[in-house]
């Protein structure tokens, strides 16, 4: 048979044993105790925290005066309408 791109040749009984084998050693997550894992887990955390962007300085002022600017407008959003709802129930009410 010839070789083909998705070819369903099984491959000699040889090479399935070796290889069965060679992927059976553990790698990074091999039988570590609780403490090897902890260890481990803790160090891809700090490995994934370098490579965050962080902002500088001046971003940060400015997304913090941005989120403060759209709380109060938020704020005095929900208390007008508030005082509208707290009227209107007057008014029906009494």
């Amino acid at each position: 048979m010839t070789d083909a791109v998705g070819s369903i040749d099984m491959p000699d009984a040889d090479e399935t044993a070796e290889s069965k084998k060679k992927s059976r050693k553990g790698g990074k997550r091999g039988k570590k105790g609780p403490l090897g894992r902890l260890a481990l887990f803790y160090r891809q955390i700090i490995a994934e925290l370098r490579k965050v962007v962080w902002p500088t300085r001046n971003q940060l002022t400015t997304y913090t005066t941005v989120v403060i600017v759209f709380v109060v407008i938020m704020i005095g959003l929900v208390t007008v309408i508030d005082y509208g709802f707290q009227e209107a129930v007057k008014y029906v009410f009494g």
